[in-house]
């Protein structure tokens, strides 16, 4: 009978047990600030992952499209406007859903992607060639079209200063110096084709390593933007 009991007991305590590390884990966990204390909850989270999968529609739209450009591929080629949609949107995804201590920049990213949006949706509507082929033979469209390109090139600024990656810190410089290259007309198209191939691989490996990176630095210190959103408040 009291061997009965005790496992009992052992068993509730078991079960106790479970129960309060559960909750501790469900609980947000509190981290060290530069202003003071915060934590991260589950929709931050979730602005990561859908940051994160913004770029990596983006970087596969970009880079089967690039495929399609450089070899020729036929079936590619017809398919480069669905594909520059669902780029422009993905990217639009992540530029909502991205962590920017500036909310200046931050806005100020958006509204080049809305220009570069609007400008290449007017292409596509006034254009029978695909959008590629039309800013490919008419660089002045890059005046319109090269704004998401400066979006997307904020990003990549971003975080090269923030994580110091390699591949974003060669795309960085890579992207304006192609797009200002053929703007002029002072590049070889074969510079042009083995910068573009550089770009599309580069923004995969970015994308991909972005998708195993821990979520926390992506929130970064939630502190600093509460610290500067009382700023602003005290100013206005």
């Amino acid at each position: 009978m009291k061997t009965a009991i005790t496992w009992i007991i052992d068993i509730r305590s078991d079960l106790l047990e479970q129960v309060m590390t559960q909750l501790k884990q469900s609980e947000p966990e509190v981290y060290q600030g530069q202003f003071g204390e915060f934590t991260i909850i589950e929709s931050d989270r979730t602005d990561v992952i859908i940051y994160r999968t913004g770029l990596m529609v983006a970087a596969l739209c970009f880079a089967i499209g690039s495929t399609g450009v450089l070899l020729g591929h036929q079936v590619i080629w017809q398919a480069l406007t669905p594909l520059i949609a669902c780029f422009c949107l993905a990217l639009g995804v992540s530029l909502f859903t991205i962590h920017i201590y500036l909310a200046v920049l931050h806005r100020l990213l958006q509204v080049f992607w809305a220009i570069g949006s609007l400008a290449a949706v007017a292409l596509m509507l006034s254009s029978s060639e695909p959008l590629a082929l039309t800013v490919y033979n008419q660089p002045v469209a890059l005046f319109g079209v090269g704004f998401l390109f400066v979006a997307l090139t904020g990003i990549y600024f971003k975080e090269a200063f923030c994580f110091n990656r390699l591949e974003t810190k060669l795309l960085t410089p890579l992207v304006p110096l192609l797009l200002l290259g053929h703007l002029v007309g002072i590049l070889p198209t074969q510079w042009e084709r083995v910068m573009l191939a550089s770009w599309a691989v580069l923004f995969v490996v970015f994308a991909l390593r972005k998708a195993v990176q821990p979520i926390p630095p992506d929130i970064g210190d939630k502190s600093v933007f509460a610290y500067l959103h009382e700023q602003r408040s005290a100013r206005a």
